[in-house]
């Protein structure tokens, strides 16, 4: 069946993206305002875009109020932000941030989430999360009204002492760090436990093995 988005309400195309695109890693972003309000919220149209230079990309839809929420508004405000990457032992915290607090309300507070200062940018980041890129806005792209499309240069990473296994080599020990994906519907999450590998095609193979 063909679903023509031009044809379809917004509600229904976000229904159909949301079931299919999965599973989706979680941006879960700290932010600060003008005024030095803290805010964290998990968005999950999100993934790293590029390495030279390191580039993430987060899509932030409107405020059910039909206005932005606090997380772009914050970005386009500061020019900064930190990405802290969601784990299944921080997910209740992380569902508590999702709340529709008003904005003078700090989530991290809220949460109970054990911040720290970052390195190179003014909001804090989540030291409970195992990894944290810490981010300076690289573009800011209008996508419709009060929806938006995030760059972030990513201007350097913490990732927790116990999942790197050799620093020299930047090897991470990423099966360990128990990282969830954004699944379908209301509140389905996915774990990153069930793995299996594929090595990647070598054109040289293929032609050995009479397919190209």
């Amino acid at each position: 069946m063909m679903f023509d988005f031009a044809a379809m309400a917004a509600p229904d195309v976000y229904k159909i993206l949301a079931s299919t695109v999965v599973p989706r890693p979680i941006a879960w972003i700290s932010s600060v305002s003008a005024d030095g309000v803290g805010n964290v919220a998990p968005y999950s149209f999100f993934n790293v875009m590029g390495h030279e230079p390191p580039i993430v990309a987060i899509g932030m839809l409107r405020h059910p109020e039909d206005r932005a929420k606090d997380t772009p508004a914050n970005i386009l405000a500061t020019q900064e932000f930190v990405v802290n990457l969601v784990t299944e032992d921080v997910a209740q915290k992380m569902n508590i941030t999702t709340a529709d607090a008003p904005p003078e309300v700090d989530e991290a507070e809220l949460a109970g989430l054990t911040m720290a200062p970052s390195a190179k940018v003014r909001p804090r980041r989540v030291a409970d999360a195992a990894v944290n890129l810490e981010c300076a806005l690289f573009s800011a792209i209008q996508a419709g009204p009060h929806q938006w499309v995030m760059l972030g240069r990513v201007l350097c990473a913490h990732v927790a002492d116990r999942f790197v296994l050799d620093a020299k080599r930047c090897h991470i020990d990423t099966p360990a760090l128990g990282m969830i994906g954004r699944m379908h519907g209301s509140g389905w999450y996915a774990r990153t436990t069930d793995l299996f590998q594929i090595e990647r095609a070598r054109w040289t193979d293929l032609k050995k093995d009479g397919i190209g």
